[in-house]
């Protein structure tokens, strides 16, 4: 079970963890020891997730998006596998949150009547200065 807020709790059935091989540097324990975690979150099938959410979680995922709709959190950046489930379980619970969150809504705005007239008059003198420019008259 992992408590994400005192309302949204998932239960042990939504999550499957795997343990595989870290990658990178590590020695002899590394080609020895499956201490990299995979962590696997049914969110499609979750009945604990309002669709809203799932949604935003689904874009904040990204590639880390299964076909099935499962989400997968790795974790292997420690040399335990007990730290990297608790990192794993730690990363899953970080993005429920931020997909928790409503993004706040974009009101288009109009550019003011002074930022409009700085902007031209700028062009207006950049023109200038380029107008400025060319072929030297050799007659002076």
């Amino acid at each position: 079970m992992l408590r994400i807020t005192d309302e949204i709790v998932l239960q042990d059935w939504e999550l499957a963890e795997s343990f595989v091989r870290s990658s990178g540097p590590g020695g002899q324990n590394v080609n020895k020891v499956s201490t990299a975690v995979e962590l696997r979150f049914e969110a499609e099938r979750s009945p604990n997730l309002p669709a809203e959410v799932k949604a935003r979680l689904r874009r904040l995922a990204g590639w880390r998006w299964s076909g099935e709709g499962a989400l997968i959190v790795t974790a292997e950046t420690h040399r335990s596998q007990a730290m990297n489930r608790v990192e794993a379980r730690d990363k899953l619970r970080d993005l429920i949150l931020r997909a928790l969150e409503r993004p706040k809504p974009r009101r288009a705005t109009r550019p003011t009547l002074g930022s409009v007239r700085r902007r031209l008059d700028a062009k207006a003198r950049r023109g200038v200065v380029k107008a400025g420019r060319g072929p030297v008259d050799d007659d002076v």
